[in-house]
């Protein structure tokens, strides 16, 4: 599937749209043989369902597809994804019943619909095409899709195939596309060029720790992504339960979603000046792994007591948000999926930010809302800076007690940025647990489309 909108094509088959309650308003004007093969096979509009009406000399004269009640569609993030499926290899057109509102958005869920996970098993999706509608940004909507489908085929790429090395050959890949400039800080060479905590983590594991530096665009504000790379998260020596470990090849999503986002930047040419970092590791257990009550001495020169090897993404991201903030970004993300309190919280749909930047908050859920990629702002709630600072070192990595444990995460990273002008973090599931139109169970983008369709108002593009 190359997620690409079928040419403009005279003969592709019209899509009447029609929700539940609209059927016989729609059918005022039509032949008598219509109305009666509509009413005789019971089509409501009913959500997802599809009904083919054949013309006199037997052909698919058109398809009507219920698109249920409002409260049915504010359920599904793409409501018309359900009946895509349904269409058979064919071209269709939209000729009634979308409203222009969601039409870029439906049009995004038709394209996604087209995925699937091939590696391993089966074969590709064979979707009907859609020639999108005329009010459609074909090239931003295409890009989305694209950009998504990296993501999603990244995180669900095991560990065996996704190590920090394969992380690295991906982001060469993209980079190679684009004219992207690409450098790699790979194993010893980290404490070398003061990347002690990126090195401490990925160091017990078989494939080396690396740090991937991507730059692309020459003028424009400076924009810097930082996506955690844990390619597998053993949780260290404070090893996960099994149940816990099951879905750890996700735990660079947030790399994942950075580089889907980095695509769809660098694709639709925005005049930015992008820089995207990965600490791509593998928190493993050996001999030298780093221990719970180790005190670490980051980048940035802040000490850090471990009191929990499983909460390794934050170290990681640490130095690389450091690195990142020694230029002075205009505005700098960070991904990750990086804690279950977030999940617990707002569950698997959402994906929690955080900002001191209320125009920046604004932009994001203003995008989220058109791209049908929510989001939801969580506070830097300055009184729970105490429960990150354990006293015998500057900053605690596993405050105990559990509570707030998103809120603290987040605060510990903002520790490591004081220059950027904007900063916002987002804490991401980066995984669809249960199939659902447009999203098959697994890999996920989250936040992308969100920041994409913020940045022209954040960075005055």
């Amino acid at each position: 599937m190359t997620f690409v909108f079928a040419p403009e094509d005279a003969d592709a088959l019209p899509l009447h749209i029609i929700g539940s309650g609209d059927v016989e308003d729609w059918l005022e004007g039509q032949s008598e043989t219509v109305c009666a093969w509509v009413k005789a096979n019971d089509f409501t509009g009913q959500l997802g369902a599809t009904l083919l009406i054949p013309s006199a000399a037997g052909d698919a004269e058109m398809i009507l597809i219920g698109y249920g009640t409002a409260e049915q569609r504010v359920r599904h993030r793409f409501p018309l994804a359900s009946a895509v499926k349904k269409l058979g290899e064919r071209t269709c057109k939209i000729a009634s019943g979308l409203p222009d509102d969601v039409a870029s958005t439906e049009a995004l869920g038709w394209l996604l619909s087209g995925y699937s996970f091939t590696k391993y098993h089966g074969k590709p999706s064979d979707i009907a095409q859609l020639s999108a509608p005329a009010n459609v940004p074909l090239k931003k909507v295409e890009t989305m899709a694209q950009g998504e489908a990296l993501t999603r085929d990244l995180i669900n790429t095991p560990a065996s195939d996704m190590g920090p090395d394969a992380l690295e050959a991906a982001a060469r890949v993209l980079a190679d596309a684009f004219n992207a400039v690409i450098e790699v800080t790979t194993g010893d060479a980290l404490l070398e060029r003061n990347f002690p905590m990126i090195h401490t983590v990925g160091r017990a594991a078989d494939h080396e720790p690396r740090l991937i530096d991507m730059r692309w665009g020459k003028t424009g504000p400076t924009l810097t992504l930082v996506g955690k790379g844990v390619c597998f998260d053993t949780g260290g020596l404070n090893i996960k339960p099994g149940g816990s470990m099951g879905l750890m090849k996700k735990d660079m999503g947030g790399a994942a979603n950075v580089l889907g986002l980095a695509h769809m930047i660098m694709a639709l040419d925005l005049p930015v000046q992008l820089r995207v970092l990965i600490p791509a590791v593998e928190n493993a257990i050996a001999g030298n792994a780093f221990r719970p009550q180790d005190i670490l001495t980051s980048r940035k020169g802040l000490t850090v007591e471990i009191n929990n090897t499983d909460a390794e993404g934050r170290l990681v991201l640490a130095d690389a948000l450091a690195l990142a903030d020694e230029e002075t970004p205009d505005l700098l993300i960070s991904m990750a999926t990086l804690t279950g309190a977030a999940r617990v919280a707002v569950g698997p749909d959402l994906a929690p930010f955080y900002t001191d930047d209320d125009a920046v908050a604004a932009a994001m859920s203003k995008s989220a809302t058109q791209w049908a990629d929510p989001v939801w702002r969580m506070p830097f709630w300055q009184p729970y800076e105490t429960m990150i600072e354990p006293g015998i070192a500057d900053l605690d990595n596993a405050p105990k007690g559990g509570m707030a444990g998103s809120i603290t995460a987040a605060l510990f990273l903002r520790r490591f940025v004081e220059n950027a002008k904007s900063f916002a973090h987002f804490d991401i599931y980066g995984w669809q647990p249960a199939s659902a139109p447009a999203r098959p169970k697994g890999g996920l983008g989250q936040g992308p489309r969100a920041i994409l369709g913020a940045l022209p108002e954040i960075l005055n593009l």
